[in-house]
């Protein structure tokens, strides 16, 4: 429980520093025989730095949780 809540934790720093990504798509544009045209389409994916936070107090929630049971057992 311990190891999931800290890999959480540097997930939402993670989600925090960086707010986005970009990924790119090839769409097929025309097609006649062999000659084949192709486009490049950038997708980007973006998300607010306080998603990044919650992230993070979700996986201390996890770590402490974590620690209160091992603590009883």
């Amino acid at each position: 429980m311990k190891t999931a809540g800290i890999v959480i934790i540097i997930l939402g720093l993670i989600m925090t520093l960086y707010t986005g990504f970009t990924y790119v798509t090839k769409e097929k544009v025309v097609e006649l025989g062999d000659l084949k045209i192709t486009k490049d389409d950038e997708h980007t994916v973006n998300w607010q730095p306080y998603v990044g936070i919650g992230v993070m107090v979700i996986g201390g929630v996890v770590l402490l949780v974590g620690r209160k049971k091992s603590q009883t057992t």
